[in-house]
């Protein structure tokens, strides 16, 4: 398949466009009950490379186990040819290149900065500013002339590069540069040749020498697969090709409608390095206000507090300073 037949710009998209609700049945798969993630074993192929077999093991309907976030990260190390460890590793930290995400505020929270190549999720609601945060991260590395590629399931290039210029990042140069590739992709073709979107992913990636890749959203591909066991199959194989890409990227996800700690079909925040939260938050004063949460970061010191943060005309910005209750 050449570039053409899924690189092509689709019809003009509507920024404010939501999926529909997807079947239910399989959201609650992880949930504990305080709402986070369970921390128990499970079984995986030690020493081997892991495979979909291995990740439909850990679901088996019967055997009443559930897989931590440590046991994908394990099986994805082993498949990158690293090994599996706690979140942070203080001998392996001062060693690994790092970056920051271009978010004020935030970038402060994570010592040293995010881990090159990592993987990343920024999970939320509608309105919390996922696009945003995507598009500010892309900036920061294109500001330091870096290469970068925007692929967007939800929207048209021109309104991606639309959003990018009303916050005053030259897109439109970074773009007329060949430094920054926006990708528009029809969700329903994505699913029909996703074998052919994953050969092709790493060739994009080396023809723009891209360092940072923003993926929105994850939450769209997994609609796409009505089957629970399909969608988890399909979602794992297509992580792994991003971690073998060998770019740093980050990738946004629909929250649970239940659980904000929770992505939409609850797979995405297992199969990732980092996870940052947004949402939304009633205060003591009964005020609304929006709040991320770094989950975990892989390999990095970083807070665990929940702090406010705005959108404004110049993106986001986090108050570290502040509580938000």
């Amino acid at each position: 398949m050449s570039d053409d037949d899924w690189f092509e710009s689709g019809d003009d998209g509507d920024p404010e466009k939501r999926p529909d609700d997807a079947d239910a049945g399989d959201d609650d798969w992880f949930e504990s009950g305080d709402g986070k993630p369970d921390e128990q074993p499970v079984d995986t192929d030690a020493g081997g490379e892991p495979s979909t077999e291995d990740f439909e093991a850990a679901f088996d309907a019967g055997s009443g186990d559930e897989p931590s976030m440590e046991d994908f990260e394990a099986a994805l190390d082993a498949d990158a040819g690293g090994e599996g460890g706690p979140d942070f590793d203080e001998d392996f930290d001062s060693d690994i290149p790092r970056l920051d995400l271009g978010i004020r505020g935030l970038d402060e929270m994570i010592q040293g900065g995010v881990p090159e190549r990592s993987l990343m999720v920024v999970m939320g609601s509608a309105g919390t500013g996922k696009t945003t945060f995507g598009l500010q991260f892309l900036n920061r590395g294109l500001r330091e002339d870096e290469h970068a590629v925007y692929i967007t399931l939800e929207e048209s290039q021109d309104a991606v590069r639309q959003a990018a210029v009303e916050k005053g990042w030259p897109f439109d140069e970074y773009i007329d540069d060949d430094r920054l590739a926006i990708v528009d992709l029809d969700p329903i073709e994505m699913a029909n040749s996703l074998t052919s979107i994953r050969g092709d992913l790493p060739r994009l990636i080396e023809d723009f020498d891209a360092d940072r890749l923003v993926l929105d959203s994850v939450s769209l591909l997994e609609m796409m697969y009505n089957d629970p066991a399909k969608r988890r199959t399909e979602v794992f194989d297509f992580t792994k090709s991003l971690k073998r890409a060998g770019v740093t990227t980050m990738v946004t996800s629909e929250a649970s409608d239940t659980n904000t700690y929770t992505s939409k079909h609850g797979i995405i925040e297992y199969l990732t390095d980092a996870v940052f939260v947004l949402q939304y938050v009633r205060t003591e004063f009964q005020e609304t206000r929006l709040a991320v949460e770094i989950q975990k970061i892989r390999n990095a010191n970083h807070s665990r507090e929940t702090k406010p943060y705005e959108i404004t005309g110049e993106g986001i910005s986090v108050y570290r300073q502040a509580n938000i209750f």
